[in-house]
């Protein structure tokens, strides 16, 4: 059973990654013709004017013949015949404009909503790293063997350090003012920057796609329980699993986590305060945006016990139950039109 999911998932990847190239050959061709049709429309101008130019010079010669007298009637009428007609093509030439202009502004809403803004592709980044660490915690304790090395090998290769990244990404939002300047979240955090060419929306669908998994295979929970067994290996040979699991709200007494849980948590920590100061700065929950988010500034400037576990596994479960990144996908989309 385990060798058929573990075929199905690769399968699943497979198609996903298909998936991912056809959607990045669409965006490149889209693009290509929002670019061939606004030089369509430089030559449709270009031509229109010369047009005009032509039918006010017959107009000209039709008021000179009809003042002067000096054409024969025949050379009158056939001078207002190719002034109408000049018209006819003028008003022609407009309405292909237009149309051309309506088409083009339509194709760039649809190219400016399959790419990413700078602020979803960083979204992006973080996701990826925490898919990427937590595959290469599975690597480490051996769980779901028959995938995770694949799975942490892909995404590793868009995120080499997860670990870090995240951090840096906390540390930002530890300090920003408030303001979404492009420039200012450059020179905060240059590592979050990515190239535009891997804007494309496919990314999103993916890493989502990913996230799903994940927590499909319960692969955090699992996790969680490997690094607690390691730092209590004694509690092991009586079988008490639950013993093992993290502490509950009514347990009093904090005790010190292994180097590696340590990690974790300032690594979730880090995670919670950059996505609540996103939603400070969207205006989403704004009743306890604030809160939260001074909340977790304060607790990622200690070293974290098991109490800060806890707390961190429960303001992941806020963060879910809010919909917050939902609500900020959303936002995004709004201040886009």
């Amino acid at each position: 059973m385990l060798q058929e999911e573990n075929e199905s998932l690769l399968e699943k990847l497979r198609l996903a990654e298909e998936r991912f190239e056809e959607a990045e050959s669409r965006a490149r061709q889209l693009e290509k013709q929002v670019a061939n049709l606004g030089e369509g429309v430089s030559l449709e101008s270009r031509l229109l004017s010369r047009k005009e130019a032509a039918l006010q010079q017959r107009e000209a010669a039709f008021r000179v013949a009809a003042q002067t007298h000096g054409g024969t009637s025949q050379e009158v009428v056939a001078l207002r015949t190719e002034a109408e007609i000049a018209r006819d093509e003028a008003t022609s030439a407009f309405e292909q404009v237009h149309e051309t202009e309506s088409e083009l502004k339509s194709l760039r809403v649809i190219t400016q909503r399959m790419i990413l803004t700078q602020e979803e592709m960083e979204e992006v980044l973080l996701k990826r790293c925490w898919l990427a660490r937590y595959w290469s915690l599975c690597v480490r304790h051996g769980i779901h063997a028959e995938i995770a090395e694949v799975r942490s090998e892909y995404w590793s290769s868009f995120a080499p350090l997860p670990v870090e990244v995240v951090l840096a990404a906390g540390q930002k939002a530890k300090e920003e003012l408030g303001d979404n300047d492009l420039k200012d979240r450059e020179k905060l955090a240059p590592e979050l920057n990515v190239p535009s060419g891997e804007r494309n929306i496919e990314n999103m669908l993916l890493v989502e796609k990913g996230l799903r998994e994940l927590a499909s295979l319960k692969v955090e929970d699992a996790v969680a329980l490997a690094m607690a067994q390691l730092r209590r290996p004694n509690l092991l040979k009586s079988g008490l699993s639950d013993d093992l699991k993290l502490p509950t709200e009514g347990q009093i007494d904090a005790f010190e986590l292994s180097q590696e849980e340590s990690e974790d948590v300032l690594f979730k920590q880090a995670w919670l305060t950059y996505f609540w100061r996103r939603a400070k700065n969207h205006g989403i929950e704004a009743e306890i945006a604030d809160e939260r988010l001074q909340y977790w500034i304060k607790h990622n400037t200690k070293s974290p016990t098991s109490h800060d576990a806890v707390d961190v596994q429960r303001g992941l479960m806020e963060l879910r139950k809010l919909g917050i990144e939902t609500q900020l996908w959303e936002e995004s989309h709004k201040e886009r039109g």
